[in-house]
């Protein structure tokens, strides 16, 4: 079913159907009458202009309110370098509060007044899905959503310009289950679910593998900061290892409630909830003072991880990052959310590369699905990118937090939806390092 954005009016739809007859015939092509077609919006021979929409502020923005700060810094970092095909990347990011209907406000401002060629990274699931139609519809590539739902890679033929970028939450699940059968196979097991895609597409990944070693399930609603029910679930049933799929915020209010309770049951957090230095923080501002927070705060906590990330100084490209973030970035430190940014502001500039100095959306979508799956970069494991899924990134690999570094306890793993198997990546992507310059070319 089309989703209609919100708030818009004839105007809105009048303006909407201007765009659509510029794009007719866009991307260098000839018209029908022998003309030169005008090009793509947000396209000129100088400028590329894209957007993405943030929590900037709300109850989602610790953290993720960083993501875009570090892709900023990527794209001014190649800028000074003379930008992709002589092109300046003009990056617009817009707030919406983790809100659905903002979401649809500014995505509009996006489309009909900033005129951008594509949005890149915009984050969350709720938010996203409420504009995918709608970018679709316009013809505006929906890149890279900062979000693990199947739903931006699964359904090419509805939505052929709506690209995932990190792992999906049900390989991650499927990894996470195997790991647990393999090396815990007499645990009880609790779930600890995300009332929405994060929670529904990873239980799907881990019933695989341990569906029958669950005694409990306990779903929170996203907003309502009373878990005390669910920890409480969890511990009544005797679970002893707990795989919790949730977002940073409610890693800190489960552990603070566990703390409260002396419930102390092995904790697996999926990747998305296990950041240690925003857990750490947050878990001394729910307490009011009384935790002490610091990156130890998850000290024997399990999860993955897919790109590297700040406990890893002398990865090649951390350090790479943290040269940008050094040259480019605002106030604060390189966090692991704009590296986040970073690393997805590098697979952008590598699909403009890609795309050639023709620049045109089809392009783009074209060079991603042809080329996207031999990409080097940062990731662990490579992209799933074809004409048949716009999945992202396929794997990761299991580590224990200590200090808030992650010890490896497997190799990079890839899978992908469904029964596909789960192998040792064997592609080498783990061990890429930046090119001289730290900007990808041809």
């Amino acid at each position: 079913m089309t989703r209609h954005i919100r708030g818009g009016g004839p105007l809105v739809a009048a303006l909407a159907a201007a765009l659509a007859l510029t794009a007719c015939g866009a991307g260098g092509r000839d018209s029908s009458d022998g003309e030169a077609a005008v090009a793509d919006p947000g396209v000129t021979d100088d400028t590329v202009t894209i957007g993405g929409t943030f929590p900037l502020t709300g109850v989602a923005a610790p953290g993720y309110s960083e993501i875009p700060t570090g892709a900023k810094a990527y794209f001014d970092y190649v800028n000074e370098q003379g930008g992709i095909h002589g092109r300046q990347i003009e990056y617009i990011v817009k707030d919406d509060g983790y809100n659905p209907t903002t979401t649809s406000t500014v995505t509009n401002e996006l489309v009909l007044k900033d005129e951008v060629f594509a949005t890149v990274g915009s984050l969350g699931t709720p938010t996203q899905a409420s504009v995918a139609d709608y970018l679709n519809d316009e013809g505006v590539p929906q890149l890279m959503v900062s979000s693990g739902s199947l739903q931006w890679g699964d359904d090419v033929e509805n939505r052929p310009l709506t690209f995932g970028w990190q792992p999906d939450y049900e390989s991650e699940g499927k990894i996470i289950g195997q790991w647990v059968a393999e090396n815990m196979p007499d645990a009880k097991v609790g779930l600890f679910l995300q009332d929405d895609d994060l929670g529904e597409d990873a239980e799907k990944g881990v019933r695989q593998f341990v569906d029958d070693q669950i005694v409990a399930v306990e779903r929170y609603t996203s907003g309502n900061t009373d878990v005390a029910p669910q920890v409480s679930g969890l511990q009544a049933k005797d679970a002893d290892l707990v795989l919790a799929f949730n977002t940073p915020s409610y890693t800190a209010l489960s552990q603070l409630v566990a703390l409260k309770t002396g419930y102390k049951p092995q904790w697996f957090y999926a990747n998305i909830g296990s950041d240690p230095a925003l857990v750490g923080s947050l878990l001394e501002r729910f307490s009011e003072g009384a935790v002490a927070g610091s990156s130890a705060a998850l000290d024997g906590v399990m999860t993955t991880e897919y790109i590297p990330g700040i406990d890893s100084a002398d990865d090649p490209w951390v350090e790479l990052w943290q040269q940008v973030w050094d040259e480019h970035g605002d106030d604060g430190e390189l966090t692991n959310y704009r590296i986040y940014g970073m690393s997805q502001a590098y697979a952008f500039v590598q699909a403009l590369e890609a795309a050639g100095e023709d620049l045109t959306r089809d392009g783009l979508v074209e060079a991603i699905e042809e080329g996207g799956t031999e990409w080097e970069g940062p990731q662990l494991a490579p992209f799933r990118y074809s004409a048949d899924s716009h999945m992202g990134i396929s794997g990761m690999r299991v580590v224990e937090l200590e200090g808030g570094v992650g010890e490896p306890l497997t190799d990079v793993l890839v899978t992908d939806i469904g029964d596909a198997e789960i192998t040792t990546d064997d592609s080498g992507q783990a061990d890429d390092a930046p090119p001289e310059g730290g900007v990808p070319t041809s």
